[in-house]
């Protein structure tokens, strides 16, 4: 006998549209005004729609290219732990999203984690470039 999986939340299906796809118009539907962003080399939370799509937007600049793909996935009734692996200047990145919505389906959270910490260090000066542009 096997379980059945849980289906797919709407919020993680707009999700990998999103990073499949890098639409940022689908992006910005997506993340809800008051939404923050907890980033794994950032002390403060970032507060804000504008600011969570700069990190965001940033995010899937960086990891174009490099392999980046989600392994397993857990849900929640409003909330969603996406693991993800790839490959930053060839260290192995692993890490998750965790991700909160409200009764709109719109990203009122979303949290990254990453290990280990010689992709972190790997990952910091990739980001920081990319959000000098935005």
């Amino acid at each position: 006998m096997t379980a059945e999986l849980p289906a797919r939340p709407g919020v993680v299906d707009r999700w990998h549209h999103v990073v499949d796809r890098r639409d940022l118009t689908a992006l910005d539907a997506l993340i809800a005004d008051d939404a923050v962003f907890s980033s794994p080399a950032v002390f403060t939370p970032q507060e804000g729609k504008a600011k969570v799509l700069a990190y965001l937007r940033a995010a899937l600049t960086v990891f174009d290219g490099t392999g980046f793909h989600y392994v397993e996935e857990w849900y929640g009734d409003r909330s969603a732990v996406l693991e993800f692996a790839t490959e930053l200047d060839g260290i192995h990145v692993n890490g998750i999203d965790l991700i909160h919505w409200n009764d709109r389906d719109q990203i009122t959270s979303f949290k990254v984690m990453v290990r280990p910490v010689k992709g972190l260090q790997a990952l910091i000066p990739l980001m920081a470039a990319q959000l000098s542009q935005s």
